[in-house]
C-alpha cells in the first residue's frame, strides 16, 4: 500500500501541525462564509483525504510515474470532487447542484497547494537546512 509506505511522513509533527492549522481554518471558514455547502464534516473529510493523497499525487506527476497516473487522477478527483458530491448527494442535493461547479476549482487549487506543502520527505529542520544550503550555493556564485 502506498500510504503505509509513507506512514512515517504522515506522522511528522510539522505535517500534522499544518494539517491541524488547515482544518482549523476550514472550520472557522464554515462559520464565517455564507456558503450552503461548507460545513464541518465535509471540511474534515476533504482535509483528511488531501493529507493522504495530495503529496503522493504531486510526486507521481513530478517523477513522471506514468503507470500510476490513472490511480493519481482517481485519487485527485475523488478527494477534490467525488467525496464532496457523494456527501452532498445524501446531505443536501440542492446544495450540491448549486455549488458543485464552483467548489471544484477552489478545491483543486487547495489540493495542489497541500501537495506542495506536504511533498517534502523529512523533518522541518532537514527542510530548513536544505533551503539554507541552496541559498548558500546561490550566494557563492
Amino acid at each position: 500500500m502506498i500510504f503505509l509506505y509513507d506512514l512515517p511522513e504522515y506522522l511528522r509533527p510539522w505535517k500534522l501541525a499544518t494539517l491541524l492549522l488547515g482544518i482549523t481554518l476550514l472550520i472557522v471558514g464554515s462559520f464565517v462564509t455564507p456558503a450552503p455547502d461548507w460545513d464541518i464534516p465535509i471540511s474534515l473529510i476533504m482535509a483528511a483525504l488531501a493529507y493522504l493523497t495530495a503529496p503522493w499525487s504531486l510526486r507521481v506527476i513530478l517523477e513522471r510515474r506514468w503507470r500510476l497516473w490513472p490511480a493519481m487522477l482517481f485519487a485527485t478527483w475523488f478527494t477534490v470532487d467525488g467525496c464532496y458530491a457523494l456527501y452532498w448527494y445524501f446531505v443536501d442535493p440542492y446544495a450540491l447542484a448549486l455549488m458543485r461547479d464552483v467548489n471544484f476549482p477552489a478545491s483543486l487549487s487547495l489540493y495542489g497547494m497541500c501537495g506542495v506543502v506536504w511533498l517534502y520527505r523529512g523533518s522541518l529542520s532537514e527542510l530548513l537546512a536544505e533551503v539554507r544550503g541552496l541559498f548558500a550555493k546561490a550566494g557563492s556564485r
